[in-house]
């Protein structure tokens, strides 16, 4: 155990005497703890080989940790199994603010969490990855924490929020951590969060659309602080079918910044279209249709937001999508396998 988490308290977690809170109130398709609210039966998934989840997450013990209570690898195994799932990246969830607080506590949370991912993919290597969390607007600490990821723990990748809280991943602050991820041609999965110009409170029904217009920030942060240029190696995964970036990227393109376009020489387009969309909770398919209209085959990829959010809602709507099934076996598997290779089928 870390100075921050003593073992009594991961033991008292752990045998189910802590009270943790889930979500805090059910939200239409699932319920307190992530449980889907429609019974109605999903078939599973089409790929061959299996999906790859490059959005999946774990649960420590930890105080404040969000989804099911009762997860372990084996809930999400059996899930997996349910759904022709046959990988997942494990990664953290909403817990931001206990992360980010730039202190040392926030950075030996996040090398305790870290440690516990990595324990769950040993037991499992073929099925299960970690995406190690970074203790991010410390900068430092985040330095420290990449290289003790991949060189101790053997991380396939990264995962980051979208915000801090007040600055958003492309601000030059984060340079040198960038830097050090382009140097190891990371793949970056960007979850949701909210920033602190818009965390009001705001109740249940309003807050969703916060978390996909954070997203959009996010994108415009890299896209004109140049980090999608000066660190083409990064491969930076946006959350929930791009949220609201589709819709929006022509609107963006003409409020670009001309003192930026030195960042775009291809055009704005063509930079928000280096990044990868993976499609979690968002495969109705009019999110689909703009999501293919707007970036290539190649760049959209499979993930469940598993166990805050239940697998069903995001695999019920793909029969219903405007992609082909040569085109789902691509986005379900190949073109994580690509991103993921030690998954690879040999």
């Amino acid at each position: 155990m870390n100075d921050y988490f003593s073992r009594r308290d991961a033991l008292r977690v752990l045998a189910g005497g802590c009270a943790v809170a889930g979500f805090g109130w059910p939200q239409g398709s699932r319920d307190a703890n992530g449980v889907p609210t429609d019974k109605r039966p999903v078939a599973p998934l089409t790929a061959k080989g299996g999906a790859i989840d490059v959005h999946h997450h774990f649960r420590p013990p930890i105080p404040g940790a969000v989804g099911n209570p009762n997860w372990t690898p084996e809930m999400s195994l059996e899930s997996m199994d349910k759904f022709n799932i046959a990988a997942a990246l494990l990664s953290l969830t909403m817990q931001r603010e206990q992360f980010y607080d730039g202190t040392e506590k926030g950075r030996s949370l996040i090398r305790f969490c870290n440690e516990f991912g990595a324990k769950c993919v040993q037991k499992n290597p073929k099925r299960l990855g970690l995406l190690a969390g970074l203790p991010f607007p410390d900068i430092d600490g985040s330095l420290k924490e990449i290289d003790y990821a991949y060189s101790q723990l053997k991380a396939d990748g990264i995962g980051i929020y979208s915000s801090t809280g007040d600055r958003w991943p492309g601000d030059p602050m984060f340079e040198p951590i960038m830097e050090e991820l382009n140097r190891r041609s990371a793949p970056v999965l960007i979850h949701a969060a909210v920033p602190n110009c818009c965390n009001r409170g705001l109740s249940p029904g309003i807050s969703t659309g916060e978390l996909d217009f954070d997203e959009a920030r996010c994108a415009q942060s890299l896209l004109v602080n140049g980090t999608l240029t000066k660190y083409p190696n990064i491969k930076f995964i946006m959350f929930h079918a791009g949220g609201v970036i589709p819709v929006m990227a022509g609107r963006i393109k003409d409020r670009f910044p001309k003192s930026s376009e030195k960042w775009a020489p291809n055009g704005v387009w063509a930079e928000l279209r280096k990044l990868y969309y993976e499609v979690a909770h968002g495969t109705w398919r009019q999110n689909l249709l703009a999501l293919k209209e707007f970036v290539p085959l190649s760049q959209v990829l499979f993930g469940t937001d598993f166990t805050p959010e239940p697998i069903e809602t995001t695999v019920r709507e793909l029969p219903n999508s405007p992609y082909s099934q040569d085109e789902l076996q691509i986005i379900e598997r190949t073109n994580a396998e690509k991103m993921f290779p030690r998954f690879k089928l040999s």
